[in-house]
């Protein structure tokens, strides 16, 4: 029998296995720019590690939800409030592949995003993902907002269909910009969900 989740904002101390996490999420891209960053001969899950270990910025423990099953950590929910307005100035500033995604998320001022959710695969199919969607709920109504926002590649129908059972809806989609390597291909979807 599974042990039944507990929730916890994160620690400094959880910023590698949020890394690993992160990369979950992004489905091997976050990796691959981290890569990029570090350059010859130095690691990109220490890149990762570093950016989570931030006290601001769109991937920072600070901003992190933890599920432990036991000891462990079995998944996280990484969100926070969008400006509003929502800035695009500097758009052309930031790496192509993030730019449809910065996009989509100025179609959502004010919102409370869902930046990161994802869960190691021993865990799955215990309904973290739905936990973590009424945290990011919580966390929504705590600081006031009208609705949540999350955004989903549309081969990941898995993902888009416990959104919608969770009350989000797509509003605006853009072409996603990933490496040629990938095998998946399609849009972004931006899904709101207004709090009751």
């Amino acid at each position: 029998m599974t042990s039944k989740p507990t929730f916890r904002p994160a620690a400094l101390a959880d910023a590698a296995t949020l890394t690993v996490l992160m990369d979950i999420a992004g489905e091997g891209v976050p990796n691959r720019l981290w890569l990029e960053m570090a350059g010859p001969g130095n690691s990109a899950l220490e890149v990762g590690r570093e950016r989570a270990r931030r006290e601001e910025g769109g991937f920072s423990y600070r901003h992190t939800t933890v599920a432990e099953i036991g000891d462990e950590i079995a998944a996280c929910l990484i969100g926070y409030v969008l400006d509003d307005p929502y800035d695009l100035s500097d758009l052309d500033d930031m790496p192509e592949p993030f730019q449809p995604l910065i996009r989509l998320e100025a179609q959502a001022p004010g919102t409370w995003y869902v930046n990161v959710m994802a869960t190691f695969a021993e865990y799955r199919g215990q309904s973290l993902g739905k936990q973590l969607l009424d945290v990011a709920a919580e966390r929504t109504r705590e600081v006031g907002a009208s609705a949540s926002s999350i955004i989903v590649g549309s081969w990941n129908a898995g993902a888009g269909r416990l959104y919608e059972r969770c009350g989000y809806q797509p509003i605006a989609r853009d072409t996603a910009i990933l490496p040629e390597s990938y095998p998946q291909s399609g849009d972004w979807i931006l899904m709101v969900r207004p709090l009751p």
